[in-house]
């Protein structure tokens, strides 16, 4: 009977000496606040009436939200956004034109030519194509040149496509619309540009 008593008195000790086990255990190399917790780290009242729809209130319909991808060259001279609606493609104005100019050279036909066969592939029928420059000189300047520049590049995706069934709206916007800031080279540059767009219509 003793022998009993001290046999169990002996492993509750052993039992409290181990450390307790944790059923998230976090090691030192963890970062901060990644510790397990055993409360949420905000109390809420589900009785505040901030957390209840207005009597007569009523949620709006659901919605997919647009999804936009982007991919660029690291030199910055092409960029391509795909949304679940349309595919735009935006070439920098010195990959495809001479400064100040709005003629194309070879590289840029090539270039071009990529974003015919994707608007072939996605079977799109209507396409955009936007002129935009820096703000540099006149905006009345800066609107021709664009305008210029839509065309040229219209005229060879017509050509490449050569089907009558696709229509283009061709536009000059010239310092409109900059997507980086003019007041740096680097900015200016990526506002000179054209961009293509057309709809999605295979993922």
């Amino acid at each position: 009977m003793i022998t009993t008593r001290l046999s169990v008195a002996v492993a509750v000790t052993l039992l409290l000496a181990v450390t307790p086990a944790r059923a998230d255990d976090t090691g030192p190399s963890d970062p901060p606040g990644t510790e397990p917790t055993a409360t949420a780290p905000v109390d809420v009242d589900p009785t505040d009436p901030d957390l209840k729809l207005p009597e007569g209130a009523t949620l709006a319909a659901a919605k997919v939200l647009d999804i936009k991808s982007v991919v660029e060259e690291q030199s910055g001279d092409e960029r391509r956004e795909d949304t679940n609606a349309d595919v735009t493609f935006a070439l920098q104005a010195e990959v495809l034109f001479g400064k100040d100019s709005a003629r194309l050279g070879e590289e840029a036909k090539g270039r071009i030519g990529t974003i015919a066969e994707e608007i072939r592939k996605q079977n799109a029928t209507q396409v955009r194509v936007f002129g935009f420059t820096d703000d540099l000189g006149s905006a009345a300047h800066g609107d021709i040149l664009s305008r210029q520049r839509a065309n040229a590049v219209q005229a060879v995706l017509d050509q490449d496509l050569n089907s009558p069934s696709i229509t283009f709206d061709v536009r000059g916007y010239g310092e409109q619309y900059p997507i980086a800031d003019n007041s740096s080279e680097e900015g200016r540059r990526k506002n000179r540009r054209v961009e293509v767009t057309f709809p999605r219509t295979r993922q």
